[in-house]
């Protein structure tokens, strides 16, 4: 399941976090920098950061935010759980959870070889499991990228401050702080009550913008592999279809995560994909890093975020392809993305324009 959830960036690196949870006791204070701002580089691009004395936003003071929770081994998180990223160390607030198919190639499988899509990609056959996932929101990293409307001149808008986070990232704690999320949907979608655990409701609001985006929200799949100790996740998402001189335009959008599992530095210098259409093309994309990056995954940023968006003239396809990673010594390697469908919506409606308060 995945939940939407609403967050601010901490000056504080998740692994930092995470050894100091490891056989703690509970409750236990959770602090931030008086005053930091996000330190994600970008609006569509999430860097996972590490506390220590080099990176510690000079002169400032750790304040104390509120006291972790411990986390659920069982069951799904509520709508307005706060949390912590346990990756990108960030924090945010549940909205809603989705149910989702983890497509993880991990896995050892006994399946046979088989093809993955059309255009005879081969590789073993992979058996989804249920995987529990909410939706966030985000102060100024993250975003959510909708088709606009047909009479709209933008091709896409975005709703900034929505990710997706996966049960096992969240570390949950409690605030007596009435706003403890600076993020502008925040009080439109959630109400404090103090009387309520956790103390933060669905507002109307919520429930009406949930049912109506429902359709360009809703997480289906999540797809993972690990090629050199570099793992790679991948979450599509159907936007709607436009038509365009006389034709039907298909868009989709697709995250990215990239986690270093090693100690060694690497580096992503070049992508290189395949996408397969419904319609018989094969087209092959090859660049320089990715959104104009090219990050560097280490002991201290061991973990990369992104998203993009793909579009065909037919109502499905597939993905897949290699990001080519360096060594410090310049030797390179490529690591495997997942393949991944592409698929759209049989009854389609017309995509969200806005919020629809």
């Amino acid at each position: 399941m995945a939940a939407c959830t609403a967050r601010r960036a901490l000056a504080v690196g998740s692994r930092w976090w995470s050894r100091s949870l490891t056989g703690a006791r509970w409750p236990r204070p959770l602090c931030a920098a008086a005053g930091a701002g996000a330190f994600s580089p970008a609006s569509t691009t999430t860097t996972r950061r590490h506390l220590s004395s080099r990176n510690r936003p000079e002169g400032k003071v750790l304040e104390t935010v509120g006291v972790f929770e411990v986390p659920k081994q069982n069951g799904k998180y509520e709508t307005g759980q706060l949390f912590l990223h346990s990756i990108f160390g960030y924090r945010g607030v549940v909205l809603f959870p989705w149910q989702a198919r983890l497509y993880d190639r991990d896995v050892a499988s006994a399946a046979p070889e088989k093809a993955e899509n059309p255009a005879g990609h081969g590789s073993k056959e992979v058996k989804g499991k249920t995987h529990t996932y909410y939706q966030s929101q985000r102060s100024q990293t993250e975003a959510v990228t909708f088709l606009a409307n047909h009479d709209d001149s933008r091709a896409l808008y975005a709703i900034p401050g929505l990710d997706y986070v996966s049960h096992e990232d969240i570390l949950p704690y409690t605030s007596t702080d009435q706003v403890p999320i600076q993020h502008e949907l925040f009080e439109r979608f959630l109400l404090y009550d103090q009387t309520k655990a956790p103390p933060f409701v669905a507002r109307e609001t919520l429930r009406a913008w949930q049912e109506k985006n429902h359709p360009w929200l809703e997480l289906s799949d999540v797809h993972r592999e690990t090629t050199e100790n570099i793992r790679v996740t991948v979450i599509p998402f159907y936007m709607g279809m436009r038509e365009a001189q006389n034709s039907h335009v298909y868009w989709w959008r697709y995250c990215i995560r990239l986690e270093n599992l090693d100690s060694d530095v690497v580096q992503l210098r070049e992508r290189h994909w395949r996408i397969f259409s419904l319609s018989g093309t094969l087209e092959t994309v090859r660049g320089r890093g990715v959104v104009g990056r090219e990050p560097v995954l280490s002991k201290e940023q061991p973990a990369f975020q992104y998203s993009s968006h793909v579009s065909l003239q037919a109502s499905s396809g597939h993905m897949w392809g290699t990001f080519r990673f360096e060594r410090p010594d310049g030797s390179h390697f490529d690591v495997r993305i997942p393949p991944f469908s592409l698929e759209s919506n049989k009854d389609e409606k017309t995509p969200p324009s806005g919020l629809h308060w």
